[in-house]
């Protein structure tokens, strides 16, 4: 171990036993920083109920400031993927506050005196609603910021929509021709179907507000003192500003991991909303000779290794294989949902890895689409009249006054 870590034995144990590639805690600041929300909270709580010397309980709240401030960030080696249900990241973030609350008092790394990890960071907690806690916290923050890419998205099809106010082009149903549908009303039915994914992603992710701190071994609250529930929810509703409150069942709330898949559902429709939208772009950007033609992407890059000229839609293709990825992000998370066997949720750190990967890399490919693509494609008017000639309108209407057998010849 370095002399200079923050971190003890057991975080290094767990780094040697889940030795897997693939994120660590210290690849997902918004987890570490709720985790150093939790503990503040707790710190706070302890402090007042007097179980925890007060200078001590002060220095571990400090400590967690920093932490919740970003510092100390490189200090949690542990994979996010972990057996035990969250334990070793619930044991890195109490050596690391233990040390860093000890160094704040004057004292040397390592010997956990006067604060201890476990005995003072950790007391009146447990992994069981450390863990929960804190995921929801950071699931819900980063969903605000996926939701933020989610609206450029949106603002930059509500654009192409007022540009090309009034011009028709033709619909397609079944990739046949079929009636004169404007160009405003396509944008803008998806501008509001991607509105409608965001808006139903972050109430879902919402209800991760409603967190078991607490409840401590799978929901009895065993080993808190009275009280100690209200006061640390209240500090941690304080730090966060957000609208943190107790779960209805702490029982149910530590058994099942059913609320983060439906967070993960809800972040997979907005991939499969963008990936539609994605793959209509390059249907209707298709050719430019052999192809529909209609909508021109900006050339980004060059598109062949072999054919001169060539442009892709790169962007439309990245959006759709994203929202591929997506799909099986959420798959995962209902496995991990269905696994939570008798009291606890042990699955919980799959969850976390899936569930705040995904949302980063939808909200970052959101905002990539906005920027690169949708701002900068143009309709090529004189196409969207050439095909527009192919347009059932008028057969539609001949038959609303004449009958169907009529107008089609039979």
């Amino acid at each position: 171990m370095p002399a200079d870590a923050l971190y003890g034995v057991h975080t290094v144990r767990a780094a040697e036993n889940f030795g897997l590639s693939g994120d660590r805690l210290s690849d997902r600041p918004a987890l570490i920083a709720a985790l150093g929300q939790v503990k503040r909270a707790a710190a706070r709580a302890n402090g007042d109920l007097e179980v925890v010397e007060g200078r001590a309980a002060s220095a571990i709240a400090a400590a967690a400031t920093e932490l919740v401030g970003g510092q100390f960030h490189d200090q949690f080696p542990v994979t996010i993927v972990q057996g035990g249900g969250g334990t070793s990241a619930n044991m890195n973030v109490n050596e690391v506050l233990a040390n860093r609350a000890n160094a704040i008092l004057g004292e040397p790394l390592g010997q956990y005196r006067p604060v201890h990890p476990i005995a003072h960071v950790n007391r009146s907690q447990s992994t069981n609603d450390v863990v929960p806690t804190a995921l929801g916290i950071a699931v819900f923050v980063t969903t605000r910021q996926t939701c933020a890419g989610l609206d450029r998205v949106k603002g930059e099809l509500l654009k192409q929509a007022e540009l090309y106010e009034g011009v028709e082009r033709l619909g397609r149903t079944c990739l046949r021709d079929a009636v004169p549908v404007s160009i405003t009303a396509l944008h803008r039915a998806q501008a509001h179907a991607v509105a409608r994914a965001a808006r139903d992603l972050e109430r879902t992710a919402e209800r991760l507000l409603a967190v078991p701190l607490g409840g401590t071994a799978v929901g009895t609250g065993l080993g808190a003192p009275d009280g100690f529930r209200e006061l640390a929810i209240g500090y941690l509703r304080d730090g966060t500003h957000l609208p943190i409150r107790p779960a209805e069942d702490m029982f149910a709330a530590l058994a099942s991991l059913e609320s983060f898949a439906a967070v993960a559902d809800e972040m997979a429709r907005s991939g499969r909303v963008l990936a539609r939208i994605a793959a209509d772009l390059r249907l209707l950007a298709s050719g430019p000779v052999g192809g529909i033609g209609e909508v021109c992407l900006s050339p980004l890059q060059v598109g062949s290794s072999i054919m001169p000229g060539k442009f892709n839609p790169v962007l439309p293709e990245l959006v759709m294989q994203v929202g591929f990825q997506l799909s099986g992000a959420a798959h995962v998370t209902h496995l991990a949902a269905g696994a939570g066997e008798l009291d606890l949720a042990v699955m919980g750190p799959v969850v976390a890895a899936e569930l705040l990967a995904g949302l980063e890399k939808l909200g970052t490919v959101a905002a990539l689409f906005a920027d690169l693509c949708i701002s900068g494609l143009s309709w090529d008017l004189e196409r969207v009249e050439a095909n527009l000639r192919g347009s059932l309108g008028p057969a539609v209407e001949y038959v609303a006054v004449n009958g169907y057998e009529d107008g089609s010849g039979g």
